[in-house]
């Protein structure tokens, strides 16, 4: 006779065949209708969620790894371990390691095809990578860092290298990656300004879109970060809290977001480690599900970032961590709307189905958070092409082609900027003969986010050999210096090196890590968790620059950096001066092009330089009632001039938001509207001619600016509302168009309500936040 217990384990196995589920756990649900490619997606999610047991669904909210299959060392398969970690965490998986390319491919293969033939649903999974300025993996094409393709103000160009990214992605089975990110740099001494866009909400969020909409066009998930508020930390120490209010917010930190998840369409966001306002951004209610689902309408998934959950206990002490509370954290971040859990933490969310079957953790939120992720699955089509990778003897034409390193060349031109140019020495000739000084001069300083020892690669270009293949003339080379060290030995070789030549180029900067050696402790000056007290040069680059200023030979100064440099004397002192954030791997060739003329530079600053870090923050659109400036100064002699704003120093910037020199000239005149009225529901038309009075073809980006003049609250004093990057032929005239919506003219008013108030907007229209040439006044009814 049959035991009850038997009997309840028969028809357990009965019911899970009719859900689709196999005893033997093989895939067992052809002709359901989540596995028909032309039923809705949402009929596919619902279909697949009804057969999915509780484990199936938490498995699909916890983050697996390769390495728990693929030995990172030797490339050994484990298949125990393929089998453990998809029992578990099988709704994606974490690629990212310093292997070649060819154990990522046949590991992703083998973990697809597992899911897809040995489990009961055949659900395949999202594969991770890095990619901010690059696929994260050995020999795939680098651009250059986030801080410095914004300077291109570019946008074109930017969604043309997330396709190269999401090309060479894809052609080992990767399917989403870690970027962009939406942040602002709106604090200067973080370790990560290199990774964002700068300071601008409305150029961030055209960058960032640009991206998702490149990356995503190559069927690659973006995954925008880090949602939200997270980049202006108190004292700029990395993961610090953010102190801010809802207006703030919702004027400048979520527009940038909403523009590449809502408008782009990213099928992916992470949230951030900070707490905003006293409120961890992994558990914000009002943040991930109010304004996010609510207002916005976002119906994919999001993402912690590593570790992240973890801190909701040992960090911000909501919870006990000894032991780690995992049911309370699953309880804070989960319901807030916070729908998988990453790695590198506790996978507290293990315990989603014993809080289900306590009655604590209501099922619909689970269900919620696993339909979220399976919609992005099937609009990208994964269930139809779950391993899109190229065999293993097809990606060369894929990954590193000379087209990509083409593009890397000139979006890294496009992007330098020239901050002075004294007397024109600039472009330099062909023939002089060029001291190529400094520490950064025969150095890839390639910025975080690069795959481990990447500055090797022997298809980089340093400064140093671009400047050499260019040159007609002799190029002599002497460091001076180390970028950690105050040592000055090296001092007489770089000055007798100056003395010798026509023109001293000399390259300083700040230094970051890849993404292997930025967590073993080695020195570093910018990057994730190295943050600042002081924006000057470190060690012996600051004098190393004076001596060779001092030879009285032309010193073309370049900075190499992730972040501004605040050494104003050397923009007074050096013949030239040129900003030339984190390149690409073809950095020296672009560095090049720029310095001999080959481009002309028209690059224009995202971010905005202090004349010292104690005068931060120093982004433009402030509130109207800052800025005050009585400023003081020291002289060159010593002597000091009091002010009071501040006493010996100033409030402005050294160079502002938008700024960038060219070796053209250009002339702004005519700026009209289309409208001197409208109504909230038009979309206006500013228009300006550009005349370029030089003997060179250049590229100018004109920009608009809108300034509310009478506001119900405080607003910010001015907004780049939009820009356009054009090229000016030699004397002639181009005119330039730029639509503008009313409807972005809004602003969040006393009652927390987006409303835009009649009255007069000026728009102004010019080459930087300061340097605005003419201007037109729209009555807004």
């Amino acid at each position: 006779m049959l035991s009850l217990k038997t009997i309840a384990a028969f028809l357990a196995g009965l019911s899970l065949v009719a859900a689709g589920h196999s005893p033997n756990g093989k895939n067992n649900a052809a002709g359901a209708v989540y596995k028909n490619s032309n039923a809705p997606v949402e009929a596919r999610v619902s279909d697949l969620l009804s057969r999915m047991t509780i484990e199936d669904k938490t498995a699909q909210l916890m983050q697996g790894d390769i390495s728990n299959w693929i030995n990172t060392t030797t490339n050994a398969f484990n298949y125990s371990g393929l089998v453990a970690n998809m029992e578990t965490k099988a709704g994606q998986f974490y690629v990212g390691y310093p292997v070649p390319q060819s154990w990522i491919s046949a590991g992703v293969k083998r973990a697809q095809e597992y899911l897809m033939q040995n489990t009961t649903l055949g659900i395949p999974a999202l594969v991770q990578s890095e990619g901010i300025h690059g696929f994260l993996i050995g020999n795939a094409t680098i651009f250059n860092s986030p801080i410095a393709y914004a300077c291109s103000f570019d946008p074109d160009l930017v969604q043309e290298m997330g396709a190269v990214i999401a090309q060479e992605a894809l052609a080992l089975g990767v399917n989403q990656l870690f970027a962009p990110l939406a942040d602002l740099a709106r604090e200067l001494r973080y370790g990560r300004v290199e990774e964002t866009f700068g300071e601008d909400p409305y150029l961030t969020g055209e960058i960032a879109y640009s991206y998702v909409k490149g990356l995503q066009g190559g069927k690659v998930s973006a995954t925008v970060k880090h949602f939200v508020g997270f980049s202006n930390p108190e004292q700029g120490i990395n993961t610090g809290p953010v102190h801010g209010g809802e207006r703030e917010m919702r004027t400048t930190w979520m527009p940038p977001f909403k523009r590449a998840i809502i408008d782009a369409g990213a099928y992916s966001i992470m949230s951030a480690y900070h707490s905003y306002d006293g409120v961890p951004a992994i558990a914000n209610h009002h943040t991930l599900t109010d304004v996010l689902r609510g207002e916005w309408g976002y119906k994919y998934w999001v993402t912690s970032d590593a570790g992240a959950t973890d801190r909701l206990c040992w960090a911000f002490k909501m919870c006990t961590y000894t032991p780690i509370d995992s049911e309370k954290i699953t309880m804070y971040a989960l319901p807030a709307g916070n729908d998988v859990e990453m790695g590198g933490g506790s996978f507290n969310f293990k315990t989603i189905p014993k809080l289900v079957e306590s009655g604590k953790l209501d099922i619909s939120v689970v269900d919620t958070a696993v339909a979220r992720q399976l919609r992005a699955k099937f609009e990208l089509g994964l269930f139809e092409n779950p391993f899109p990778g190229a065999p293993a003897n097809k990606t060369a034409p894929l990954i590193h082609t000379p087209k990509s390193v083409q593009l890397a060349r000139q979006l890294d031109a496009d992007s330098i900027v020239l901050l002075e140019n004294h007397n024109t020495v600039l472009p330099l000739k062909q023939s002089a003969n060029i001291a190529v000084i400094g520490p950064m001069a025969d150095f890839m300083n390639l910025g975080d986010y690069v795959v481990y020892r990447s500055q090797y690669n022997p298809t980089n270009v340093t400064p140093l050999q671009g400047i050499r293949a260019a040159s007609k003339g002799t190029v002599t080379f002497a460091q001076g210096c180390e970028r950690w060290s105050n040592d000055q030995s090296g001092f007489p070789a770089a000055v007798a090196a100056a003395e010798a030549a026509d023109v001293a180029v000399v390259l300083v900067g700040t230094w970051s890590r890849d993404q292997q050696e930025l967590w073993q402790g080695l020195n570093a000056t910018t990057g994730e968790h190295v943050d600042v007290a002081s924006l000057n040069l470190v060690g012996a680059m600051g004098p190393l620059v004076q001596a060779i200023i001092e030879t009285g030979k032309p010193t073309v100064v370049v900075y190499q950096s992730g972040k501004p440099i605040s050494e104003p004397w050397i923009s007074n002192s050096s013949a030239a001066l040129v900003q030339q954030f984190y390149p690409s791997e073809q950095g020296g060739n672009a560095l090049a092009d720029v310095l001999y003329g080959t481009v002309n530079p028209s690059g224009k600053l995202s971010v905005s330089f202090p004349y010292d870090v104690g005068t931060l923050p120093i982004y433009y659109d402030y509130l109207n009632s800052g800025r005050y400036t009585d400023p003081g100064s020291i002289s060159a002699n010593g002597t000091l001039n009091f002010g009071h704003q501040y006493v010996l120093d100033t409030p402005q910037p050294l160079y502002e938001f938008g700024y960038g020199k060219s070796y053209s000239t250009f002339i702004y005149s005519d700026v009209s509207l289309s409208s001197t009225t409208a109504s909230a529901i038009d979309t206006i038309t500013a228009s300006v001619s550009v005349t370029n009075t030089s003997p060179v073809d250049g590229k100018e980006v004109v920009q608009l600016y809108v300034q509310d003049v009478l506001s119900s609250i405080v607003v910010p004093n001015q907004q780049l509302k939009g820009f356009k990057k054009v090229l000016v032929k030699a004397g002639k005239t181009v005119e330039v168009a730029i639509d503008l919506k009313v409807q972005s003219l809004g602003l969040w008013d006393i009652n927390m309500k987006y409303v835009i108030e009649p009255g007069d907007f000026v728009i102004w229209m010019g080459s930087s936040s300061k340097d605005l040439r003419g201007s037109a006044t729209l009555a807004v009814s």
